[in-house]
């Protein structure tokens, strides 16, 4: 199994969950195995107390996976998954009650 990172960028955002989260991570996931490959994003907020806390606890993230089945990586499949990127992880936040800012990025984005 193969899990690669094809886009991640950490945005200011606002969830209470146990505490204040004020810190989001943004994710397309793509995960290949014996043929198969899963796509998924995923919204994991933290605290962010200050400029260089990163520090992910894990224990508020929500994902969706956006495909499954049979074939290989795909540019053309990934541009059209990071087009709905926005949409699908607003969707996930917002079902918890939760807001990712866009225009505030904290990192620059990284792309695999």
């Amino acid at each position: 199994m193969k899990t690669t990172d094809v886009y991640q960028r950490y945005y200011k955002g606002y969830l209470y969950y146990h505490t204040e989260r004020h810190g989001v991570s943004v994710k397309l996931t793509a995960e290949t195995n014996n043929g198969m490959i899963e796509y998924e994003i995923s919204v994991s907020f933290f605290p962010h107390r200050n400029e260089e806390d990163f520090a992910i606890s894990y224990d508020a993230c929500y994902s969706e996976t956006v495909y499954s089945g049979k074939g290989r990586r795909s540019k053309k499949r990934e541009e059209a998954y990071l087009k709905s990127l926005m949409e699908t992880a607003d969707a996930l936040a917002k079902r918890v009650g939760g807001l990712i800012y866009w225009d505030k990025p904290l990192t620059d984005e990284k792309r695999a």
